[in-house]
């Protein structure tokens, strides 16, 4: 929520930015953790969410892991000061200068994505003279019902390994003598609000595990990925998203032997409340169908809508309480007719320099802003 007292300070900043409530941040991450812990589960945070440090030092102070998805995201996971136990690296394109620092790193595991990679990681770890631990992407064929953009676990993707090449991959590190096969990875997709998903990738999970079992190749651990989605329309709900749910489907259907433990690797759903978007009104331009509320802050900010036509909740700060409504286009300056951060919404009358806070963006905001058109970003605000 922000505060009357928030917004005073506001006042006196260059916009746009990124306001953070850490002390928020600190409660969604403490109540995912109490979820997950009830049945013994592992938490990571995707660190793709958001790299920022305030940010970071939350999941560390307690308790989580991360998962990578370059090295430079494993490089500043350490940096900072996560254990290298508890940092899972994925990705599909892994370079080879990534890779070698992963096995001189010596971190949890490297997430293996296809057959080719884990020819690579092979040869570079027997030049390196080290044995080490990977896990296997599966490809689960799992329809996420979420934007095609987010999308992750169907057969038509880019990331895991495919069912038919089981066999193969497999057949491949039983004969490998520098893969140390510790994990399983899956991952369907992101912003998933309906649980029907999980329980299909649970069936899908449980095959798996018997696959590998039969071929004589133990499993310790799964890592049942992300993807659960959140409330963008109630920003201030503090119950939202509901762990207790999300993680009692993997209790109820996975069949986990009991020293096998399972990871997950939340991003959207523990950061995305913590953080909005602040910008301010540059001009309200009228039009013949709708008004244009031309906002400083731009896709540059927060690419979201423009890339995935996601919609936030957008509130007009400085008109708090006005009952007199009028619809806008609420859009940026950049020069793209991509930007746009919702049509037609209703708000309160609007004027220039009036403050407005684009909700729920601390996911997949501030971690994919860019300098196009030479803008740059202003110094983000944090309340403890």
């Amino acid at each position: 929520m922000i505060t009357k007292e928030d917004i005073g300070r506001f006042e006196v900043c260059p916009t746009p930015f990124y306001f953070y409530d850490l002390a928020l941040l600190d409660r969604t991450v403490r109540r995912a953790k109490q979820a997950a812990e009830k049945h013994g589960y592992i938490l990571h945070f995707a660190m793709k969410a958001n790299a920022i440090d305030p940010v970071l030092n939350v999941m560390k102070r307690n308790g989580l892991g991360v998962d990578c998805v370059s090295g430079a995201e494993v490089s500043k996971a350490l940096d900072i000061g996560f254990a290298a136990e508890s940092v899972a690296f994925a990705g599909v394109g892994k370079s080879d200068e990534e890779i070698v620092q992963a096995i001189a790193s010596d971190i949890f595991t490297i997430n293996a994505e296809s057959l080719e990679e884990l020819e690579v990681i092979e040869e570079l770890a027997a030049g390196l003279g080290k044995k080490t631990r990977i896990a296997v992407r599966l490809n689960p064929d799992v329809d996420a019902n979420t934007h095609k953009y987010i999308t992750t676990g169907l057969e038509e993707n880019k990331f895991g390994i495919s069912g038919w090449q089981i066999d193969d991959v497999i057949a491949f590190i039983g004969k490998s003598s520098h893969l140390q096969l510790t994990g399983l990875h899956f991952h369907i997709g992101s912003q998933i609000r309906d649980l029907e998903p999980f329980k299909n990738l649970c069936g899908r999970i449980n095959l798996a595990l018997q696959r590998f079992a039969d071929a004589g190749l133990p499993i310790e651990h799964v890592n049942a990925g992300g993807g659960l989605g959140i409330d963008y329309d109630h920003p201030d709900d503090e119950k939202d998203p509901d762990f207790e749910k999300f993680f009692d489907v993997f209790n109820e259907l996975l069949d986990l032997k009991p020293s096998q433990t399972l990871h997950f690797e939340l991003g959207r759903s523990l950061v995305a409340h913590c953080a909005d978007l602040i910008a301010r009104t540059l001009y309200i331009k009228k039009g013949l169908k709708t008004n244009f509320m031309i906002l400083d802050a731009g896709m540059t900010e927060l690419i979201r809508p423009a890339l995935y036509q996601a919609i936030h909740s957008i509130e007009n700060l400085s008109k708090r309480g006005e009952e007199e409504v009028e619809r806008y286009d609420v859009v940026g300056p950049v020069c793209e007719s991509s930007d746009c951060f919702g049509k037609a919404m209703q708000l309160p009358l609007s004027e220039r320099g009036d403050l407005i806070a684009i909700r729920s963006a601390g996911a997949y905001g501030e971690s994919m802003a860019s300098h196009y058109n030479l803008r740059s970003l202003r110094p983000s605000v944090y309340r403890d």
